[in-house]
């Protein structure tokens, strides 16, 4: 039997942030010149292979440039958003949009039906302020191009039009309007508290594309490992749906510190029960592409940055074995996890993960990060490569060690689905 009780304290897999920039010229230029002194493949079956059984589905990017900085611009923003009076947060909250967008607390539920009190989110698009609205300026473009009205041809556009698998079924203006009312948690434009934070848009905005394009190197790694062992995958899936998809969620987080009003430990947790690692954050699947994390800062009341005395705090696994391991990241990394789209997309080449929070028991301290969800566009297919099936890509040996309230994969997802009807299934088992 696997050991679910006492963690093991696992380093994840890492990789140079020069290294991996070097690694994605080999790939696209492959030459002596452009030889990278690590070997692609290896690395992402590591963190990420099927047939690893020690992989965790985490990769670390270390020494981003200007990470450092940003790090420690952006996260003491997530307390600050926390102590908003009532009457700021409800002008940056959304029920309309499910509390997709801007503030949200107690809305969420990983864990049976309990509500989450134990964090606060503010979520926001770092890549566009309107979904809906970049999608429109694409069929503006085209318009003008069929009509030979563009004044400017641009290569990168034209790149996206091919891409978007949403062009041929949604032409309208009113047709995509239409979507977007019926899909608010997906289309909702972003809202920002311009007078309590001014600050806060500009740094949020700038994180997420850090993170945002060191994560499209990550996927170019990852759809190189993939075609190696698929010859039904399509080239580049992985790359081009981060570099072209505008559909990025990204969450500023802030995690209560733990006293009376917040469970330090789950009351109904039995022996042998994984949930007691998971009151900060319960155990759960991330279901989009790829997932981008900063590693958390630890704050006392006063704003300060402290030290978390707490040796069992932070981040939990559950390997695909069953164990559970606890995460030792390095403080100077980007994090990328892979999410139950990218699982589909390769086949099951790339396994994501179940992952919790463990609290800080000790001291009066919050903790504060920041994640990025890299996603497909609503029409975007959820198509199994030719040659791989369902059972490869969540077997039922995966299953098994599930914890038991992350729900399987098979459940939300069936052949056929695009992202949108796919996220809808996630959004309502956990909402």
């Amino acid at each position: 039997m696997p050991n679910t009780t006492n963690p093991s304290r696992v380093e994840v897999v890492t990789v140079a942030y020069n290294d991996l920039v070097s690694a994605c010229n080999g790939i696209d230029n492959p030459s002596p010149n452009t030889a990278s002194n690590i070997n692609v493949n290896e690395l992402i079956e590591k963190a990420f292979g099927s047939t690893s059984p020690n992989s965790l589905g985490i990769i670390a990017v270390t020494d981003v440039p200007s990470l450092p900085s940003l790090r420690f611009k952006l996260l003491p923003m997530a307390q600050q958003l926390a102590t908003l009076s009532s009457k700021q947060l409800d002008e940056i909250t959304s029920p309309e949009a499910g509390y997709q967008v801007g503030w949200s607390h107690g809305r969420e539920k990983l864990e049976g039906d309990k509500l989450d009190f134990s964090k606060g989110s503010f979520y926001a698009n770092p890549l566009t302020d309107d979904l809906a609205e970049s999608m429109l300026d694409r069929r503006r473009y085209l318009s003008d191009r069929q009509n030979n009205n563009a004044s400017v041809l641009n290569e990168d556009m034209d790149n996206v039009l091919k891409w978007d698998e949403s062009i041929e079924s949604i032409k309208t203006k009113e047709d995509l309007q239409k979507l977007a009312e019926e899909n608010p948690a997906f289309f909702a434009p972003n809202i920002w508290p311009t007078k309590s934070m001014p600050s806060l848009e500009s740094t949020f905005k700038d994180v997420g594309r850090l993170v945002h394009q060191v994560g499209t190197l990550v996927a170019k790694c990852c759809d190189s490992y993939v075609a190696s062992r698929c010859t039904g995958y399509t080239a580049n899936k992985l790359e081009d749906t981060l570099r072209y998809s505008k559909c990025c969620k990204a969450r500023l987080l802030h995690y209560f510190a733990s006293d009376d009003n917040i469970e330090a430990t789950n009351e109904n947790a039995k022996d042998n029960d994984d949930t007691e690692f998971s009151n900060w954050c319960g155990w759960h699947n991330d279901h989009g592409s790829l997932t981008g994390l900063l590693p958390a800062l630890y704050l006392d009341p006063n704003g300060q940055v402290v030290d978390c005395l707490d040796p069992q705090a932070g981040l939990y696994i559950k390997s695909r074995t069953g164990e559970l391991v606890h995460a030792q990241l390095p403080s100077n990394a980007l994090m990328f996890q892979v999410g139950e789209t990218m699982q589909v997309q390769s086949g099951g080449c790339l396994q994501a993960t179940p992952h919790a929070v463990r609290c800080c028991k000790i001291g009066n301290v919050s903790r504060e990060t920041f994640a990025v969800f890299m996603e497909p566009e609503y029409h975007s297919n959820m198509d199994l490569p030719k040659g791989r099936t369902v059972e490869d890509t969540q077997c039922e040996d995966a299953e098994r060690w599930l914890p038991r309230t992350v729900k399987t994969l098979r459940s939300r997802w069936r052949p056929g689905m695009n992202f949108g009807e796919f996220s809808n299934e996630t959004f309502a088992a956990f909402h």
